[in-house]
C-alpha cells in the first residue's frame, strides 16, 4: 500500500533519502524496513524563523508496493492536412507544437534565430567582439528568452491549465523530476538547450517541422482570414499561431500595416541588482553560518507600493550572472540567468517599477514601445558596457567613485540612475529599495551591491487584443508574450497549449481557420 504523510525535516535530513524514509517509518508507527519506496510530492523551504525546515508532503510505499511511473504523453503523427504554423520557438511556441502532436495535426515552427549550437557561437561572438546578430541572440533563437533566462517555473497561472503536464512534458524531454515537487522549480540555463532540443527532435519524429533562420515577414491573406506566413524561407500554408516573445518589436509593426488591432499595454521597467549571494543567505537564512551544506542559495521576492505604484524584484536569480539582453546596435538592456547548481558567488534580480500606459506621450499602440526603446537607448554607453552605481550611493543621491566586481561580463561604467532612467523609475526605484532595507532591517544593504541598468524586458510593451476564444479574424491566432498574453516560462506555455486547442476546435467544426 502506498500512504502520503506530512514531514517537518532538517536540510540535512530532506537531502538524504534513508534518512527520509526513517522520519517517515516513525511517524507511520511503521519498522524501517516496512518502508520500501518514497516518492516527494510536494517540497519548499521554511526560512521564517532561525532554524530552517523543509516542509513536505511524501508518498512511503509499504511491504514491497512499486512507486508508480511518472506519467508520460503520447504524440500522434501529424496529420499534413490540418497544418499549424507557429511563429516562434520560445515556451508558447514550442508546446504549442506539442499540443498540436497530441491533437493529431501537423505543427510547422518558423523560427527566426538559430539552433541551440549555433545561437551560442552567436552569443560568444557577442561578448568577443561585441557584435549584435539582430536574429540571433539571447532574446531570438530555439527557447526564445526563455533559453537563458534560467528556466525559472514558478507562476501564479493556475487559472490557464493544468501547470503539472507543463512540469510532467518538461521531465519527459529531460527536466529533473524534481520540478515536479518543489514550490519554486527551476531547471537552470546550463540544462535547458538540451531539454529544447529534445523537444524539437519530438516535433521532428511525430512529422511536425522546424525552420531555423526563418524570419517571418508577413501574413498571407485570403478575404477576411489568415491562410498563412510568409518569410525569409518562403510562403508556409495554414492557421498561425503568433508567438514571437516580447522582443520581435517587427512584428508588431508588420501587424500594423496589414490593418491588425494593436494596444499599447502596462510594463516595468528598472535595473538588475546585484548582490554577493552569501549576503542574501545570512539574511534568508537568519544565520551568520550562511546556507552551511545542505541548502540551495537563497533567493528573495520583494514588492511594494510607491505612490499607488508596484516596484517590485523579478526574475531572481541566485547564484547567477547578468547577460547583456540587447537585440540591436545602439541600445542596452540586462537580464538575469542561473546555471542550475546555482553555485556562483553573485544573485541578481530585476528590481522594476510598474509603468502605466498614461505615464507616457502619445496614446497610440506604439507609445509604451517608444518610452521603452528611448530608456535603452539612453542607457547605452558603448558597446555592451553597463552604467552601473553602488546602490549605497544610488539611495544617498551621490556618484560612486568606484564599483564592486560584477557578474556583467561585458564591463560597467560608473554613472548615476538619475542620469540614465526616468525621472519618474529612478524615483520610485529609490523609495522601493529604502522599503526593502527597512524590510529586512537593513541587511539587504551593503558597499557591494550593485544596480545596472537598464531591465526593460519584463512583458511586452505592445499587446495583441483578444477575447478568450473570439480572435480578430479566422486563422490568426496571437498568444504568449509578445501578444501580451502570458508573463513567464509557464504561463507562456499554458497559452500555447491552449490556443493550439483552439486551433483544433477550429479544424474540427470544419470552420474557416
Amino acid at each position: 500500500m502506498a500512504k502520503d504523510i506530512e514531514l517537518s525535516l532538517s536540510p540535512e535530513e530532506a537531502a538524504h533519502l534513508e534518512q527520509v524514509k526513517a522520519k517517515a517509518a516513525k511517524a507511520l508507527r511503521v519498522r524501517r524496513d516496512e518502508v520500501t519506496g518514497l516518492r516527494f510530492i510536494r517540497r519548499s523551504i521554511d526560512s521564517r524563523r532561525s532554524e530552517v525546515r523543509i516542509r513536505c508532503l511524501a508518498r512511503a510505499y509499504l511491504d514491497g508496493e512499486a512507486m508508480e511511473d511518472l506519467p508520460v504523453t503520447s504524440f500522434q503523427i501529424g496529420d499534413e492536412s490540418k497544418p499549424v504554423i507557429i511563429v516562434g520557438a520560445g515556451p508558447a511556441g514550442l508546446f504549442a507544437a506539442l499540443k498540436c502532436l497530441e491533437l493529431g495535426m501537423k505543427p510547422i515552427i518558423l523560427e527566426r534565430g538559430k539552433d541551440s549550437h549555433e545561437r551560442k557561437k552567436d552569443i560568444a561572438r557577442l561578448y568577443r567582439e561585441g557584435l549584435v546578430d539582430p536574429d540571433s541572440n539571447y532574446a531570438f533563437g530555439l527557447g526564445g528568452a526563455g533559453a537563458f533566462s534560467d528556466g525559472k517555473l514558478y507562476t501564479r497561472s493556475v487559472k490557464r491549465g493544468d501547470v503539472g503536464h507543463v512540469l510532467s512534458l518538461l521531465v519527459q524531454h529531460g527536466a529533473s523530476s524534481d520540478i515536479l515537487v518543489d514550490a519554486q522549480p527551476h531547471i537552470g540555463s546550463d540544462k535547458l538547450p538540451a531539454i529544447l532540443e529534445a523537444i524539437t527532435d519530438t516535433i521532428r519524429a511525430h512529422g511536425g517541422e522546424v525552420h531555423y533562420s526563418t524570419k517571418v515577414t508577413g501574413l498571407v491573406r485570403e478575404g477576411e482570414s489568415v491562410i498563412g506566413a510568409d518569410s525569409t524561407g518562403g510562403i508556409f500554408m495554414g492557421p498561425v499561431i503568433l508567438a514571437t516573445g516580447h522582443s520581435a518589436k517587427d512584428v508588431y509593426h508588420f501587424l500594423d500595416d496589414e490593418g491588425f488591432v494593436l494596444e499599447a499595454k502596462d510594463t516595468a521597467i528598472g535595473v538588475r541588482l546585484e548582490h554577493p549571494q552569501d549576503l542574501i543567505d545570512r539574511m534568508q537564512y537568519h544565520s551568520s553560518a550562511g546556507r552551511g551544506p545542505w541548502l540551495p542559495a537563497a533567493s528573495y521576492r520583494f514588492v511594494t507600493q510607491v505612490g499607488g505604484r508596484g516596484v517590485y524584484s523579478f526574475c531572481m536569480c541566485p547564484g547567477g550572472i547578468i547577460v547583456p539582453t540587447v537585440t540591436e546596435e545602439g541600445s542596452l538592456s540586462v537580464n538575469g540567468m542561473s546555471p542550475s547548481s546555482r553555485a556562483l558567488p553573485r544573485a541578481n534580480s530585476g528590481m522594476v517599477v510598474q509603468l502605466r500606459k498614461d505615464d507616457v506621450d502619445g496614446d497610440d499602440a506604439f507609445a509604451m514601445l517608444r518610452y521603452v526603446e528611448a530608456v535603452e537607448r539612453m542607457c547605452h554607453v558603448r558597446g555592451l558596457v553597463a552604467p552601473a552605481q553602488r546602490m549605497t550611493d544610488f539611495l544617498s543621491h551621490k556618484p560612486s567613485s568606484s564599483l564592486p566586481r560584477s557578474s556583467y561580463i561585458p564591463g560597467l561604467e560608473a554613472r548615476e540612475m538619475d542620469e540614465v532612467l526616468p525621472a519618474l523609475v529612478a524615483s520610485s526605484l529609490r523609495e522601493g529599495l529604502s522599503a526593502f532595507v527597512d524590510m529586512t532591517r537593513g541587511r539587504f544593504l551593503c558597499q557591494d551591491a550593485l544596480l545596472i541598468a537598464p531591465e526593460t524586458r519584463t512583458s511586452s510593451p505592445v499587446k495583441v487584443p483578444r477575447n478568450d476564444e473570439l480572435w480578430q479574424c479566422p486563422g490568426f491566432y496571437p498568444c504568449g508574450e509578445g501578444a501580451g498574453h502570458a508573463g513567464g516560462i509557464v504561463s507562456a506555455a499554458l497559452d500555447g497549449i491552449a490556443t493550439a486547442q483552439s486551433v483544433f476546435v477550429a479544424y474540427a467544426c470544419n470552420k474557416n481557420l
